[in-house]
């Protein structure tokens, strides 16, 4: 019975870290959303975590997201890596820029 719940913990384990974060890895594909507009982001992503207005016309858009982290030595010690995801849109919606920060 304890070696079943222990390969049980260790599956469990290896499929929870096998997962990779889909926001952190569409913010490293410039290419593919170069031009995309909010209405694409708001359906992909959701709504963004915070909205301002630029000067000249445009919004900026950050999300927040969780993109990996470490494991000290106790098991269950995990420090998140939080990501900041930034996002520039025109006055046609379209995105113009992206930067990131904390990944």
């Amino acid at each position: 019975m304890r070696r079943m719940v222990t390969v049980l913990v260790c599956c469990l384990t290896v499929s929870a870290c096998g997962g990779g974060n889909s926001y952190l890895n569409a913010s490293l594909k410039p290419a593919e959303l170069q031009g995309k507009d909010k209405a694409w982001f708001e359906k992909h992503w959701g709504a963004p975590d915070g909205k301002t207005a630029r000067f000249f016309g445009g919004e900026t858009w950050i999300y927040y997201r969780i993109a990996g982290g470490r494991s000290g030595p106790p098991l269950f010690n995990f420090s998140p890596n939080e990501c900041q995801i930034t996002l520039t849109f025109d006055k046609e919606d379209k995105l113009t820029d992206y930067s990131y920060s904390g990944c």
